[in-house]
């Protein structure tokens, strides 16, 4: 599935600038694509305008060439899972209960689950590493396991396309890297998978393409190579940061400097913190 958009952009009522101004991208089918961007860059509007979720002010979005609009909600459900960055349970849930609402776009109404709906419940449990949390209710699940649970959700729809935001933020390096890895898989398979992170060498190794935002518009497009630069991303994010070539998989590696001296507001407010307090005024003194 090709994941459009032209000159996108995003009003939110009471804000004077645009959450995303003039965003434009192209994400073929079958490819991993990574949008990266600093806190309140327009990462997460940019998901909810591509699943027609957030009204646009201008520009368009389209799936498969056919602008969002024109998708009705079950066939877009049928197309595409979206792993939000994160979401409310709002009753008692089971895992394996949660995992089998991916299914729902491929039933009609009153339709019970058949053997194929349990067939890809059980494979998505067994690629997320929950299938021994199944019977659990997921209140009882840690962030990570409830975090791997979502995605298995999404895996469950069996879908075309996957648009997740910060799916890894609450998993420990083997749980992340697993379902990286399994990302990359489905993409190698046909699926087309956009991903959103704040994990720039880890989108560095599995990434065709990136997309970095600044203020809601496009600071760089291309390879990771082309987006991964000391001096984009020093101006992009604010601070000093190095860039080199992983001698095992040939990606970039990035690695924020340390400032030489402590910014002087840091420096004054720790002496402020620190300092110990006055003694108190001796009785009788004038």
């Amino acid at each position: 599935m090709r994941l459009e958009a032209e000159a996108l952009v995003v009003r939110y009522h009471g804000l004077v600038t645009p959450a995303l101004d003039g965003v434009s991208f192209d994400v073929p089918s079958g490819s991993f694509y990574a949008v990266l961007g600093p806190n309140g860059s327009g990462k997460s509007t940019l998901m909810k305008a591509l699943l027609g979720v957030t009204p646009t002010a201008g520009g368009r979005v389209s799936l498969d060439g056919r602008p969002v609009a024109e998708w009705g909600r079950r066939e877009l459900a049928q197309s595409i899972g979206a792993v939000p960055q994160s979401e409310q349970i709002a009753f008692p849930l089971r895992t394996r209960e949660l995992v089998a609402m991916g299914r729902y776009p491929h039933l009609g109404p009153l339709e019970g689950e058949r053997d194929e709906d349990r067939r890809a419940v059980t494979r998505a449990l067994e690629a997320c590493d929950v299938a021994d949390l199944a019977d659990r209710d997921v209140t009882t699940l840690s962030g990570g396991e409830l975090q791997r649970t979502r995605i298995a959700r999404a895996l469950a729809q069996e879908p075309r396309a996957l648009v997740l935001d910060e799916p890894t933020s609450s998993l420990d390096i083997r749980h992340e890297m697993a379902i990286l890895e399994l990302l990359r898989g489905a993409v190698d398979g046909g699926m087309t998978v956009l991903l959103i992170t704040h994990g720039l060498d880890v989108a560095a190794q599995f990434a065709d393409r990136m997309l970095l935002l600044s203020c809601g518009s496009v600071a760089a497009e291309g390879t990771p190579e082309e987006v991964l630069r000391e001096d984009i991303l020093a101006s992009v994010y604010d601070w000093p940061i190095s860039v080199r070539r992983d001698t095992e998989t040939g990606a970039p590696r990035v690695t924020p400097r340390r400032v030489t001296r402590p910014q002087p507001s840091a420096r004054s407010a720790f002496h402020e913190l620190s300092a110990p307090p006055p003694p108190p005024p001796r009785r009788g003194a004038s």
